[in-house]
């Protein structure tokens, strides 16, 4: 049971708490739109991927399980792919600019000055520009507050990965706004 009294939107995770405040859900939504869905050289299989890894370092189960799915849903290698790199990104099988996005995505959850210049090099010569530096760090600074705001108001999370399959799908058809 959530912190708050939720009232008619007590859904799991974050899809109560945006029907709760509704003007500040549909800013949310569009900003998961825009660093997850909008222009970018970074697939929206790979952006997913880091929502969910930082959300695995955060703990955060319910945006861990929602975005591995979405990410799942968007990548070739699905749910096998998505699991290897949440239990080990260096040994996953992902590229090696992947690889470096996801510390960057690290640091960056952990403390704005732990994205150090060797990461960011480090990342650049995997093939990373600048563009994918800036969109993963926002990524991972943007998931962190989510994380925040739905551990933080006490939101259920089913544990059942397969629960979080039609939101999934849904979120590769249409986005987070749509």
């Amino acid at each position: 049971m959530a912190h708050i009294d939720l009232g008619d939107a007590a859904e799991p995770g974050i899809r109560g708490l945006l029907r709760y405040r509704p003007p500040t859900g549909r800013a949310l939504m569009r900003l998961a739109d825009a660093l997850l869905r909008g222009e970018s050289s970074l697939t929206p299989g790979e952006r997913e991927l880091i929502a969910a890894y930082v959300s695995a370092l955060n703990d955060c189960v319910f945006c861990r399980l929602s975005h591995s799915a979405a990410a799942a849903a968007q990548l070739p290698g699905g749910r096998a792919l998505v699991d290897a790199v949440l239990d080990d990104p260096e040994t996953a099988p992902i590229p090696a600019r992947t690889r470096a996005l996801l510390r960057v995505a690290a640091a960056a959850r952990e403390d704005g000055h732990a994205v150090t210049a060797e990461l960011v090099a480090g990342a650049r010569a995997e093939g990373a520009t600048d563009l994918e530096v800036h969109d993963t760090v926002l990524i991972a600074a943007a998931f962190s507050m989510f994380n925040r705001y739905v551990d933080g108001l006490g939101t259920a999370a089913p544990d059942d990965p397969a629960a979080y399959l039609p939101g999934a799908e849904r979120i590769a058809r249409q986005g987070y706004s749509g």
